[in-house]
């Protein structure tokens, strides 16, 4: 999901029909205590949360800007704990709160370069030394249906020069990355792994997605 608070109208409208289809790769979990405080950033309707609860992670904390989206999640998990972001990217917690936090679907819901680094920022604040930062997210596409969406946006809206931005039909604005951007955004992390996936989008097209491992270095 968006941390972007002038998203949230779209994402509350669509929270009852949208499916989010990002695999979890549980073999990078595997080092990970089941006791661990782990955040799913960006939640959505606590599908992931779902999945790691039912491989015996105990210490789970969702978040998401979408009031909808939050309270489908409690519908659908009510002993899962869930809960709406105030003030985004901004997470009422103190500094190393958390063994790993998961960032899945999200980067693509935020289109400026400025505001994924607030993030990446505050995703740092929360991690401890030592701690994962887990990413799954889309690839610029080079299919000719994608390329049009991206010079459409740069010709009609303010992308700051940035290629790979997009609206999608039912109106949603996203982004697709390179991978000098992600690594250029993730630099204050040491690189653990990556592995590159096919997914379906929330529209049900086909995309080439990117997942990232990454660790937060511990101070000498």
């Amino acid at each position: 999901m968006t941390t972007d608070g002038r998203r949230t109208p779209y994402w509350d409208a669509v929270a009852a029909t949208k499916t989010f289809t990002h695999p979890l790769h549980l073999p990078w979990l595997e080092g990970i205590d089941r006791h661990a405080a782990i955040l799913d950033y960006g939640c959505g309707y606590g599908r992931i949360m779902k999945e790691l609860e039912q491989h015996g992670f105990a210490d789970l904390t969702g978040v998401d800007i979408s009031p909808a989206m939050i309270e489908r999640a409690q519908h659908l998990y009510p002993a899962l704990h869930f809960a709406t972001l105030d003030t985004p990217p901004a997470l009422p917690s103190p500094p190393a709160a958390f063994d790993a936090v998961l960032l899945f679907a999200v980067l693509t819901c935020i289109p400026a370069d400025d505001a994924q680094r607030r993030l990446i920022t505050e995703l740092n604040r929360l991690l401890k030394p030592g701690g994962i930062l887990y990413i799954s997210d889309l690839l610029l596409q080079d299919d000719d249906r994608n390329r049009r969406r991206y010079d459409r946006c740069m010709a009609l809206r303010d992308t700051s020069g940035r290629y790979g931005v997009l609206e999608t039909d039912d109106g949603a604005v996203c982004r697709h990355h390179s991978r000098d951007w992600l690594t250029t955004l993730l630099g204050a992390f040491e690189a653990v792994a990556t592995r590159t996936i096919t997914v379906p989008t929330m529209n049900g097209h086909e995309a080439t997605g990117i997942q990232l491992l990454v660790r937060k270095p511990v101070a000498p």
